[in-house]
Parts: C-alpha cells; sequence; structure tokens
C-alpha cells in the first residue's frame, strides 16, 4: 500500500432499502389500511364489502363495444377500485391493461401529463413513467380543488361510515366479553380483591349460572339466609342504548352514498321492490360511471367504446317494457290510419333523435 493511500478518503457505504411495491411499501400499505379502517373508513364491515360486491359485479356484468383490452376481470378490478379509492389508473401495454398499484401525478392546467406508476409484481414490484395518453385514468366525485385525484364513495360519507365501524366494533366486543345469558348471586361483606378477582372471571361466561357460596356468618353462628340468594341476570340491555336502531341508520346512509337503495337488504323486501332497487343502482349509479369509463376508454384507445350496465343485468321492467311496446305498436298503427307522420310523434315525444318534419 502506497502512502498516498493513507490519506485516501473512501466512498461512504450505500444504503440499500427497499422501495416501489416492495415488502416494506406493502407492510407500510397494510398498515395504512389498518389505521384508515379504525379511523371511520370502515372498509372492513359487511355493509360496505357489499356494496363494493355490487360494483365489482356490475363492471364485471357490462357490455363493452369498441375494444377488447376491458375484459370481464379487468372490469371487475376497476370497479372494485372505483368502489374504494375512487379511481383506476392502469398502463396502456400493447394489447393489455396492466392496473397500477400506486401512481403519481404530474399535472398541467389541471389535467395529468404524466405518471409515475408503481406495477405490482410477484416477489416485489417496478416503477416506471409514462405519458397520459398510455395511461387510463378513470375517477369519480372529483374535488374542484383537486380535479386529478378521485375520492371514494367512503370519504364522501366518512362520518357515518365512523359511526357504522364504531357500533359494529362496539357490539363485537359486547358479544366477546359480555357474560351473556349468565346469572350470579350477591357475594356480601367481601374484600375488595376478591370482588375483583370475581367479576373478572365472568367475562366471556355465556349461558352460565356463577354460583358462589359466602363463607361469611352472621352473629348468630349460622349462614346467610338462604332469601338472600336470589340469582341476578347479567345480560346487558342492549335495547336502551338504541344500538340498533343507530346501527340501521349507518348502514342506510353508507348504502346511499354507493347509490344502493337500503330496500335491497330489508328482510321484508319484495320481488318488485329488489327488481326497483337493483334497476336504480345501475341506472343512476354503475351506468353514469360506465360513461365516464367509456369516454376516457375512447381518448386513450383511439376508437369509440361503449359500455352498457343496464342491459347484461337486466335492470329494467320486463313487464313495463312489454306493455310500452304493445302500447307503441297501436300508437304508431292509428297514427298510420289517420295520416299523422309517425316519426314527428315520436321526435315530439324525445323517442327519437331526429327533429319532426
Amino acid at each position: 500500500m502506497g502512502i498516498l493511500d493513507l490519506f485516501r478518503r473512501t466512498a461512504p457505504a450505500v444504503e440499500k432499502r427497499s422501495a416501489g411495491t416492495g415488502f416494506t411499501a406493502e407492510v407500510m400499505r397494510f398498515r395504512e389500511s389498518y389505521i384508515q379502517g379504525r379511523t371511520g373508513l370502515g372498509e372492513l364491515t359487511g355493509t360496505v364489502s357489499s356494496c363494493v360486491g355490487l360494483w365489482q359485479n356490475g363492471f364485471a356484468l357490462a357490455q363493452v363495444d369498441g375494444t377488447d383490452l376491458l375484459d370481464r376481470r379487468t372490469m371487475a378490478m376497476l370497479g372494485r377500485s372505483l368502489a374504494l379509492r375512487g379511481e383506476f389508473v392502469a398502463l396502456i401495454d400493447g394489447d393489455a391493461l396492466v392496473p397500477a398499484s400506486d401512481w403519481d401525478t404530474r399535472t398541467r392546467n389541471s389535467e395529468p401529463i404524466a405518471y409515475r406508476l408503481s406495477i405490482p409484481e410477484a416477489g416485489g414490484g417496478r416503477s416506471m413513467t409514462a405519458l397520459a395518453g398510455e395511461v387510463l385514468h378513470v375517477r369519480i366525485n372529483a374535488d374542484p380543488a383537486a380535479p386529478w385525484l378521485g375520492v371514494s364513495p367512503l370519504r364522501t360519507a366518512s362520518l357515518s361510515a365512523g359511526m357504522l365501524h364504531a357500533v359494529e366494533s362496539a357490539l363485537g366486543e359486547v358479544f366477546q366479553n359480555a357474560p351473556l345469558g349468565s346469572q350470579v348471586v350477591p357475594m356480601p361483606e367481601n374484600p375488595e380483591v376478591d370482588n375483583t378477582t370475581i367479576a373478572s372471571s365472568f367475562i366471556g361466561r355465556r349461558g352460565r349460572v356463577l354460583l358462589r357460596e359466602s363463607v361469611t356468618v352472621t352473629a348468630a353462628g349460622g349462614p346467610a339466609p338462604q332469601a338472600d340468594w336470589r340469582p341476578s341476570d347479567l345480560t346487558p340491555d342492549l335495547e336502551k342504548s338504541l344500538a340498533k336502531e343507530t346501527l340501521e341508520a349507518a348502514q342506510a346512509s353508507i348504502f346511499a352514498a354507493y347509490g344502493v337503495l337500503p330496500s335491497l337488504f330489508a328482510s321484508a323486501a319484495t320481488g318488485p321492490q329488489t327488481r326497483e332497487a337493483q334497476r336504480h343502482l345501475a341506472q343512476w349509479t354503475l351506468q353514469p360511471l360506465a360513461e365516464l369509463l367509456a369516454e376516457e376508454a375512447s381518448e386513450k384507445l383511439g376508437d369509440a367504446v361503449t359500455i352498457d350496465t343496464m342491459g347484461p343485468s337486466q335492470a329494467f321492467d320486463a313487464g313495463g317494457s312489454a306493455r310500452a311496446f304493445a302500447t307503441l305498436i297501436q300508437g304508431l298503427a292509428m297514427a298510420k290510419d289517420a295520416g299523422v307522420d309517425a316519426k314527428g310523434a315520436l321526435a315530439m315525444l324525445d323517442w327519437s333523435s331526429k327533429e319532426p318534419a
């Protein structure tokens, strides 16, 4: 080793860390999901899961014309992503759409012009950059302050989601720890330590009769009278807490945020009521989102894309449509006999896009 090597500084060691969609990012994502659930987003509740399933299955059933990239698997992932995150981002890679797990956006005039995408892969993902024309980006509930970001229906109703999560958590703790159906007899003149020990032994004792024999004697030298040993019920009275009404109100609010009529999950729902709830979901929630997706796909893919969620899910009144068709045929026949222009009449009723003659 030369004399100059003694004064030569070595480069500091480079510390490597996992980035992108590696192990550290996955752990942070799961931790973030847990924290969000505890703070009121309530993704893990059965109500939200039911709404997300309806969105996912509704998009999976949709009929797509004009492109082969939006297959049923991709449409199902898109519906789930819109329900939970409020947006869906996928890279247009030749003849396939590659969904992104995370992304950053660069905007100009409030419109995205470039993306930094994280593509999930088994054993760790990869990061890449892409221009806006190479990325399919669908977002809902966009705020004017940040129109390039989508907002989940849960975030638009965070108060109701927080109440739903709090009520379900409280009821879960009650059914886990409360001694439902248990009975206990009084224990007079016991030390505080013994009472604390006895109280802790009641947790989870469902449907049991807890017998405690007192060793305390009276001044006469005999045990306590048998009349004092009257059992007491330990089941908590949840009716006074209005937990059932609060839970139903929170569930109805979440259903409304997702465009689902609460009557769809009512125990006394009838067939016509269920069909009307399905029509409401497809017409006022899924079909407008499908139009947003079709507009974005037509712009990015270059072909006219149309998406229909009403027909494949049969979210229409078949009997009413048949009656309307019969009435329409009868009206056209009467118009022909009277010499009235049928096309002009249909245009006046907004049943035809053509102007009346």
